[in-house]
């Protein structure tokens, strides 16, 4: 069966209307696909733009709280948020409505992060901001009204994959801790061999394995067979998974990183971390912020929005 049989038929048709990111031929053209404009911003959540002090200089974040806080209110939980892209598109503007939808379900303060991209930023550019964005919560936990006891992280696709990479680095590091980590469908392994990896090749499926070779090229930049990559930017390359924060985790089955999101299930959970796993029949890349009004992809996005809410509130 091909891959367009295989689709719930409610998830059919957008991929008629989708063009393909053409990443080896036109990344300005698959980015502008990913722009969006402002939303109608929620009346309960208040957004402010932050410009952050980094080694590259600056990095922007979005913070997003409940817009009825005062002076007087008791620290707030408090979650990261990494855009997905492959690491070479995207932005926060596009996640605004999740990010709002995060703080009214877990009452939090929720800090998004415009990291830079490649090809312009390669390795390890991405990580960096990240890493930069997170201690920048855990120093400003006061101004911010966190609460230091109460951090998590979080990412869809290329997001997911710098959730993972954020997480191993914060338990190398010896902090900021973490109390729960969210790496959604995370693009977290550039050696491509696994058999999921080969089946969704279609020009319009929202990741295939063209664009994803490519990503991952211009992520990790020039190498050879023998160049050791760091398991910050290749999550899935690192030795041990043990002493990582709880996690969750879901993946459409026709998602070509449904097998390494597995793999990387199954390390946590035999290394002894705590981990919730969904995997969604006839469902694609990203397709719950591609069609988010179609039933699987309420269903999934309610189910990890009410995880991060449980995890942030326990």
């Amino acid at each position: 069966m091909d891959f367009e049989s295989r689709l719930l038929p409610e998830l059919r048709p957008i991929l008629t209307q989708f063009p393909g990111f053409q990443l080896e031929g036109n990344l300005k053209l698959s980015r502008s696909y990913l722009s969006s404009s402002p939303i109608e911003g929620s009346a309960h959540v208040r957004t402010t733009n932050r410009m952050i002090p980094s080694a590259a200089g600056e990095v922007r974040v979005k913070v997003y709280e409940p817009s009825q806080r005062t002076g007087t209110d008791a620290n707030l939980p408090a979650m990261l948020w990494i855009h997905g892209g492959g690491y070479v598109l995207g932005n926060p503007d596009m996640d605004d409505a999740l990010c709002e939808r995060f703080v009214s379900a877990a009452n939090c303060v929720v800090v998004s992060v415009d990291y830079r991209l490649a090809p312009e930023h390669p390795y390890p550019a991405a990580i960096d901001d990240c890493y930069t964005s997170l201690t920048w919560m855990a120093d400003e936990a006061e101004s911010l009204g966190i609460d230091l006891d109460r951090i998590a992280i979080a990412g869809a696709s290329g997001g997911g994959g710098l959730t993972a990479a954020l997480a191993l680095m914060a338990r190398d590091k010896g902090g900021p801790a973490l109390i729960f980590q969210m790496p959604l469908y995370p693009m977290i392994d550039d050696r491509s061999v696994t058999a999921s990896s080969y089946e969704i090749t279609a020009d319009n499926a929202t990741w295939h394995r063209t664009n994803n070779v490519e990503a991952w090229n211009m992520y990790l930049g020039k190498r050879t067979e023998d160049s050791e990559i760091s398991p910050y930017a290749v999550p899935s390359r690192a030795e041990s998974l043990a002493g990582l924060p709880p996690t969750y985790t879901c993946i459409g089955q026709l998602d070509l990183f449904r097998d390494e999101t597995i793999e990387y299930v199954a390390r946590l959970a035999q290394e002894g971390v705590d981990v919730e796993f969904h995997m969604y029949p006839g469902a694609f890349h990203s397709f719950e912020m591609m069609v988010p009004q179609a039933e699987v992809s309420l269903r999934a996005s309610q189910s990890y929005i009410d995880a991060m809410a449980r995890a942030l509130n326990s």
